[in-house]
């Protein structure tokens, strides 16, 4: 082999190395998108949960009773924006949507065990007064919602959009890396699906282009037996699923029961 291809080769590595470097360090801004609060915020429809290492915020619609919900975003999503939707649709529900680190507000930077402690931490706050917890993942906030409810007395548990893993969405985005020794933040939502015993919902859009079906259907066979139901969403994508009048309907029909 000539010079010159050795050559060509070695910079083709190095490159190439160079590339995984990069991903590896600066991964978590192609996982997270923080966003800022679109709705206006009042004294009333915020929580500070004090964290020792930041301030995490919460968008709330307080109401007395038993009931709660607690609700985990996706990895671009300004959970607010869900207030009136939601405030319409469970009226016998105080809502919880959780500001990931970084998000809304919220001190600190991401990552999938900041935002699991502050999860744990938030049911700990909400369970004092309400008892009876719904927790709510959609698309990245999935893997949140599954790992929390392994862990907590949830009543109920709702993913939306789910996959089994991240780290095999990532495999199939980034077939030329090798994710599988790289990805520091797997949310790994089957394994905790395993211990899960609450009546369960999996929403899946029709036409969904990030999530693969393959991908929440191996989730949906780590839920013991009789505890998951997965519905389709008709006509929808990753993106759209909330806009199609099936997305609460159905959420209320876990929600009410």
């Amino acid at each position: 082999m000539s010079r010159t291809v050795l050559s060509l080769v070695a910079l083709i590595v190095a490159l190439y190395l160079a590339l995984c470097a990069a991903v590896f360090v600066f991964q978590r801004s192609l996982i997270y998108f923080p966003q800022t609060e679109s709705v206006v915020a009042t004294p009333d429809s915020r929580l500070k949960l004090s964290m020792p290492d930041a301030d995490v915020w919460v968008s709330v619609r307080e109401r007395a009773g038993p009931k709660a919900l607690i609700y985990f975003g996706g990895n671009a999503e300004d959970v607010s924006r869900n207030l009136p939707s939601f405030s319409q649709a469970f009226p016998d529900y105080a809502l919880f949507l959780m500001n990931y680190r970084g998000f809304g507000g919220s001190g600190g930077a991401p990552s999938e065990e900041a935002i699991a402690e502050d999860a744990l931490a938030l049911f700990d706050r909400v369970y004092a007064s309400h008892p009876q917890i719904a927790v709510i993942g959609r698309s990245l906030g999935s893997g949140v919602a599954v790992r929390l409810a392994s862990q907590r007395p949830a009543s109920r548990l709702i993913l939306v959009t789910p996959y089994n893993s991240l780290e095999e969405i990532a495999v199939r985005q980034y077939p030329w890396l090798p994710v599988q020794w790289m990805l520091k933040d797997r949310f790994e939502s089957g394994r905790y699906a395993a211990h899960i015993q609450v009546p369960t919902l999996l929403l899946a859009a029709s036409d969904d282009q990030v999530i693969p079906r393959d991908s929440t259907q191996r989730l949906l066979t780590h839920f013991p037996k009789g505890v998951a139901t997965l519905r389709v969403v008709p006509d929808a994508g990753h993106n759209s699923i909330s806009e199609r009048e099936q997305y609460l309907q159905w959420m209320g029909d876990v929600l009410n029961r």
